[in-house]
């Protein structure tokens, strides 16, 4: 099952979350607007989500700014940030803590390493594209760390329990990673590397509960009217057949396909489930009129990555406005049209309905509208 939440869809709530306390606390609104700001700046620079940052990610981040002042108020406003996350339970750990900063990452454990570069190939055996495989090593490489004194066939279904139950996760991040244990562990006891499988019989995880939110139509075109025309197609893709950034990043010139008789895309969806959109006549011009190639060309194997297509539209959206945020208004209005959840489940890409449901925004009116007949 997908999550209907990215890491910039984390982001973007934590600073709204960020900001509402910070006002409460009767800092004044010049000092909530920079930390805000610096916040934000933040964000678009780290690949992990706001409850997962390390403190190395953080000194990387400061080193890329002026040293003086601007690096010593940005430094403020990420100990200010996550000051409040650690009181509010949202960390468990503070990586801006000062004693942090001397700090590295520790490396993968010896004891681990050779096991989970043969999984790295074993995913890239049976398809998981780079991204995919760098997400799912990463999230192993933090269990491994974590677990340095014993070796990956010594842990117990204890030990996974006691550490996920450990992390101030959000939901979605807590499902992430039992679901990395589960497949590493499946694929070691199958090809006889264990005897047991200590992540077999893992509880399950209990999804969030998020709320859809849309770009609403003004910033959209105001959006579009800042944008130029790379960008003007990536938000069109977003906005209008409801792609995720990766699914940008990656659309190429024979992906241009006929279905029926009609123009269609073919769109390499997330976990390498590829699905077809169809598209309507002024979509398919659009895309007809980039070169031979991928419509998005860029350094990782020919094409932009997700997450430089990620900051480069959302960075023409309002502060707090993500690129997924346009899928989340693609999922709104295709609902709208004749109410037909498995339709947009479907054009979306999703495994259930129930995420789809969370990225459908039902308008006020319509809810009264339906109060207003069964009270009549």
């Amino acid at each position: 099952m997908q999550s209907a939440y990215t890491n910039e869809s984390r982001w973007a709530e934590a600073i709204v979350q960020f900001e509402a306390a910070a006002l409460a606390a009767k800092y004044s609104p010049a000092t909530v607007d920079q930390r805000v700001k610096h916040m934000r700046r933040f964000a678009a620079f780290v690949e992990e989500g706001p409850w997962d940052v390390e403190s190395e990610s953080i000194m990387v981040w400061l080193r890329t700014l002026p040293q003086g002042h601007t690096a010593n108020a940005h430094r403020v406003s990420v100990r200010g940030f996550y000051r409040w996350a650690a009181a509010a339970g949202r960390v468990f750990e503070d990586p801006s803590l000062p004693q942090t900063f001397v700090t590295r990452r520790k490396p993968v454990p010896s004891s681990w390493q050779a096991t989970l570069d043969e999984f790295r190939t074993y995913l890239r055996s049976i398809g998981r594209n780079e991204t995919t495989v760098r997400t799912r090593l990463s999230q192993l490489s933090r269990f491994a760390r974590d677990h340095s004194a014993v070796g990956p066939w010594d842990i117990t279904f204890d030990d996974i329990v006691q550490w996920l139950g450990a992390k101030r996760w959000a939901p979605e991040m807590r499902r992430a990673h039992r679901g990395v244990l589960r497949v590493f562990y499946g694929w070691a006891h199958e090809s006889g590397r264990t005897t047991h499988n200590p992540a077999a019989k893992l509880p399950v995880v209990k999804r969030g509960i998020h709320f859809a939110r849309p770009v609403i139509d003004h910033d959209y075109q105001l959006a579009l009217v800042k944008a130029d025309d790379r960008e003007h197609l990536a938000l069109r893709l977003a906005a209008e057949l409801g792609l995720r950034a990766g699914e940008c990043a990656l659309v190429h010139s024979r992906d241009i396909i006929v279905r029926d008789g009609q123009p269609s895309l073919l769109v390499h969806g997330k976990g390498d489930k590829p699905r077809v959109v169809p598209l309507t006549d002024s979509m398919h011009g659009a895309l007809r009129a980039r070169p031979e190639g991928y419509l998005f060309p860029g350094q990782v194997n020919g094409h932009i990555s997700p997450n430089y297509m990620s900051k480069l539209i959302s960075r023409i959206l309002p502060p707090g406005v993500t690129m997924h945020a346009l899928r989340h208004r693609f999922a709104t209005r295709a609902y709208a049209v004749d109410r037909d959840v498995f339709a947009v489940q479907q054009l979306l890409g999703h495994a259930s309905p129930q995420t789809t449901q969370q990225y459908v925004q039902v308008a006020d009116l319509e809810l009264r509208r339906l109060v207003n007949a069964v009270g009549a």
